[in-house]
């Protein structure tokens, strides 16, 4: 597979076993993102660099945590640092929080889903409503509103 190049042998008989030996949390918060979002693809426990990404929205660049008793905040840091050089956002959720409020859990990511659309609609400019006075270039820009007058002695 390509997205296994360049990582060290095991990669994919490891991710494998986290696939096989997923929390309740992740199981159902697995479930809840095909049934929510089936516009997007997910991938479980995808590896990137020496870490593993509970679920991972290649196309949107985002992965989403899911994390347990056993995650420390300074590992924690020093792999999301990590991610975010590489270009993704990461965001993160308690499992209590997936097992007891999925629905909270579905609209924080379908917020931090849409901040991606929102930011790439707003750098195509669609949305934006031009003013009367608005001018594409300073050069345009005249009181009167017509073409900026020759220098003087030009024809």
């Amino acid at each position: 597979m390509r997205h296994y190049e360049n990582q060290p042998s095991g990669t994919v008989t490891r991710a494998r076993a986290l696939r096989r030996n997923a929390t309740d949390a992740e199981k159902a918060l697995r479930q809840a993102l095909r049934s929510a979002f089936p516009q997007y693809k997910f991938r479980f426990q995808s590896p990137i660099g020496p870490y593993y990404a509970d679920f991972l929205c290649f196309a949107e660049k985002l992965i989403i945590e899911v994390d347990g008793g056993q995650h420390d905040e300074s590992s924690d840091a020093a792999r999301t640092l990590f991610l975010e050089a590489q270009g993704y956002r990461v965001i993160r959720f308690w499992n209590n929080d997936v097992l007891s409020n999925v629905e909270g859990v579905l609209t924080a990511i379908s917020l931090s889903l849409g901040e991606r659309e929102g930011a790439a609609q707003r750098r195509k400019g669609e949305g934006d409503v031009l003013s009367s006075n608005h001018s594409p270039s300073p050069s345009h820009r005249t009181l009167s509103g017509g073409p900026l007058p020759l220098p003087k002695g030009e024809v």
